[in-house]
């Protein structure tokens, strides 16, 4: 008999099963190992069998979320912001890289290894925190699908909110089919995102000129001036560096890394496991970094400069239907077919249910690493989607009586303001993932390279500041309080983050040397791999 994933599971049918059971086994234990991977065959080959992963991880680096920040980006400081997005891209492929070699030399996923070198009570906080972060993620996934189905269909927004939780059933589907296939899915919806935007971005003949040399670094992208739609080229970047780097593509990733079949007592193997894990994250991650540009090349070229007034969804489905607002005659010839508005708004249906299987995997794989616990994925999926879909039911039936635009930039705010989980729950995932990866204890000769250390601690700071930084904006965006009571309440939030980091790093330290003291860590286990094979040359 076929549990979740294709996998078999006769062995277990006769046990007794309950929503919520104690779980502290192998990550995702249900595709743990389950994919077979050739040896001393060629690369590609070799790679082909290694490709999947990456896709899951890559969903997140262009969900609903970055749609907006990009595009209004390019809209208000044309390609300035290239940069911006080029630096994200390689710091995520940085941190990707750490959490996939965690996860196969450690044969732990970034909770549960945390977990393990830490309390429980710091375990319960980090769990719930990562939590929110997940559903913060989520809000944005209702609000994409549910305004992509409103404007394919025209179904109303209320009951599209509501259509969008039966996506536990394409969840369901999907556990059927093994997890090969899942990646195989995930990689084409991705495939039509990419097709959408390169369309409309080469019918609007960009200056690509302009757009290679926004890719070299310039403090344009960080000055607190113009200010241009409300933003500032400073704003611009947090908005965008936010929406690319986020907390649970860490502990994904650090989890189905896991998916390939290792013999983890053989050296070779673990090797190219790594090697190989690497190149299919790069090569994905790659994919969404030209995603993202292009996002920011159709705010600039696609557009008429300053014409997208509103840069919500329902804003930039309009512009495409609106000649108006387009930039070249080509444009406007394509439009009138109503092809550009139709392709963006299925672009935005595939990327919201693109992040249906991978937030609902990194919520089982943070609650099974941190409080040990583990329930079925449609529960999981049912319960956080409904908890998601309260805030937009809230905004939607809240402005209900208010003009058009006033209730798509509401959705806009909420979807905005809901991301700012992310800004507490990311140094949480990034610090610990850092310190495990450059320990030899935990990872013997995979532990993090000087170079590696150097832009790690770099990207770390910066991004941890950056975010905290940004908060007492972000509070005062809220227009719940006052301009001083938001700044109160900001620097008390920063007080607290820093406090439990510093909690965190103590308790990682001294798990660190427990383990150097037991005998645990990687380190010591490949001394003993590496002196077996040594005796084995000699006889």
């Amino acid at each position: 008999m076929k549990g979740g994933f294709g996998v078999d599971n006769t062995k277990n049918q006769h046990r007794k099963h309950h929503l919520i059971e104690y779980a502290n086994g192998k990550s995702l234990e249900e595709i743990n190992g389950t994919v077979k991977v050739p040896h001393g065959k060629g690369f590609w080959r070799t790679l082909f069998a290694y490709s999947g992963p990456g896709a899951l991880v890559a969903v997140g680096y262009m969900d609903p979320g970055n749609w907006a920040t990009s595009i209004t980006g390019g809209q208000s400081f044309q390609y300035t912001l290239m940069t911006t997005i080029l630096i994200s891209s390689l710091i995520a492929m940085l941190l990707q890289y750490m959490a996939a070699k965690l996860g196969i030399v450690s044969q732990m996923d970034l909770a549960q290894a945390t977990r393990a070198r830490t309390g429980k009570a710091l375990g319960v906080i980090l769990w719930i925190m990562t939590e929110l972060a997940i559903m913060a993620t989520d809000i944005a996934e209702v609000i994409g699908a549910a305004i992509a189905l409103n404007l394919l269909f025209h179904i109303p927004l209320i009951p599209s909110v509501f259509i969008t939780v039966l996506d536990v059933l394409v969840l369901l589907l999907l556990t059927k089919i093994g997890f090969r296939k899942i990646e195989a899915i995930v990689a084409c919806l991705i495939l039509v995102i990419l097709f959408v935007f390169a369309y409309q971005v080469a019918l609007s003949h960009p200056n690509w000129g302009a757009a290679f040399a926004g890719l070299l670094p310039s403090t344009k992208a960080i000055a607190k001036s113009p200010e241009m739609g409300g933003i500032t080229p400073l704003s611009g970047s947090l908005g965008i560096i936010g929406a690319t780097v986020m907390p649970h593509n860490l502990y994904l990733h650090s989890a189905i890394s896991q998916t390939r079949q290792i013999d983890h007592n053989d050296l070779d193997s673990i090797r190219q496991t790594v090697r190989f894990t690497t190149w299919d994250s790069n090569i994905q991650l790659s994919l969404a970094f030209v995603v993202n540009a292009l996002l920011l090349i159709m705010g600039v070229a696609v557009f008429k400069t300053g014409a997208v007034q509103d840069s919500s969804f329902f804003g930039l489905y309009d512009a495409l239907n609106n000649t108006s607002m387009l930039s070249n005659p080509i444009l406007i010839a394509v439009a009138k077919s109503g092809v550009l508005s139709t392709l963006f708004a299925v672009a935005l249906l595939a990327s919201g249910q693109n992040s249906t299987i991978t937030g609902t995997l990194t919520g089982q794989v943070i609650m099974e690493g941190f409080v040990h616990m583990k329930m079925p994925l449609w529960a999981r999926r049912l319960v956080t989607r409904i908890i998601s879909v309260i805030p937009v039911l809230i905004c939607v039936g809240m402005t209900s009586g208010e003009s058009t635009i006033q209730q798509h930039t509401a959705l806009n705010l909420l979807m905005e303001n809901s991301q700012v989980f992310l800004a507490f729950a990311l140094p949480f995932s990034m610090l610990p993932l850092l310190m495990m990866t450059n320990s030899e204890v935990e990872m013997g000769e995979f532990r993090n390279r000087s170079w590696v250390k150097v832009c790690g601690w770099i990207s770390v700071i910066a991004l941890t500041f950056l975010n905290l930084y940004n908060l007492p904006s972000t509070y005062e965006g809220f227009d719940i309080w006052s301009k001083g009571t938001s700044d109160v309440l900001a620097y008390i939030t920063i007080v607290i983050i820093l406090v439990l980091l510093a909690w965190t790093c103590v308790e990682l330290y001294r798990g660190d040397k427990r383990f150097a003291a037991e005998g645990r860590g990687f380190g010591q286990k490949e001394e003993k791999m590496t002196g077996n094979h040594n005796d084995l040359a000699e006889d």
